[in-house]
Parts: C-alpha cells; structure tokens; sequence
C-alpha cells in the first residue's frame, strides 16, 4: 500500500513538473528597449513613401497619420497626407503602430484568390444548367 501511495505522489509530481515554464521578469527598461526594437523592425518592413501608411499613437496620447518619408536609426518621419506637415517622432515616444502597405507577392496573391473565385462560380453556374 505504501508503495503503491509513493508511486502515485511521484508520477503527480513529476507530471506537475514537466508543465512547469520558467519566466523571468524583465525591467521596465528591458521591456520598452524590446518593444521599440519591435517598432523599429515594423517601420523599416513598411519601408517609406506615400504607399507607407500608417496611424500612430504616441505615448502622450497624440495620434498621427499619414505615410513615413524619412526612417532613421532613432526615429522616423510621418507626413500628414492632407496636410504635408512632417513630424519627427522617436521610437522609444511611439506606444503603437498601424501600418497597411502589401508587398507585390500580397497583391498578386489576392488577385488570384479572387480571379480563382470567379472561375469557380462561374463553373459551378455552368454545370447545374
């Protein structure tokens, strides 16, 4: 009996622990270097221009929209469509990003999904008549 008690605590225990993950607590700074690292990462993926949209919220609260003209080592451009007025804005000020440009290969992909689509309707109108 005593036995059997023992080998049923030691499988609890060992499959408790193969659950288990270590976590580490990060610094405040440690956490803000990573995220502006992450900002900067999904600028420099936008690239520039006028095709580089994006909305950004800083974190004083400001919200700015527009496309980014100039991205630099510690910060980045973004120019009012509208109005043409350039604010500089730092990575390390920006709280979060939105960004809509589609690279060539995402463009020609949804067309194809959509051209595909037709052909199918279209096939399936065909065979019922």
């Amino acid at each position: 009996m005593f036995k059997t008690i023992l080998s049923l605590s030691l499988i609890t225990l060992l499959i408790t622990c193969v659950g288990v993950k270590a976590v580490y607590a990060d610094s405040k700074e440690e956490k803000q270097a990573r995220f502006t690292d992450k900002v900067k990462a999904g600028i420099a993926r936008l690239g520039t221009g006028e095709p580089a949209h994006v909305k950004v919220k800083l974190s004083n609260k400001t919200r700015l929209s527009g496309y980014i003209s100039e991205a630099g080592d510690e910060d980045f451009v973004v120019v009012d469509a509208k109005t043409g007025a350039a604010t500089r804005v730092a990575y390390g000020d920006v709280q979060q990003v939105k960004g809509n440009n589609l690279s060539m290969g995402e463009k020609v992909a949804i067309g194809l999904t959509i051209v595909a689509a037709v052909v199918a309707v279209v096939f399936i109108l065909e065979s019922r008549n």
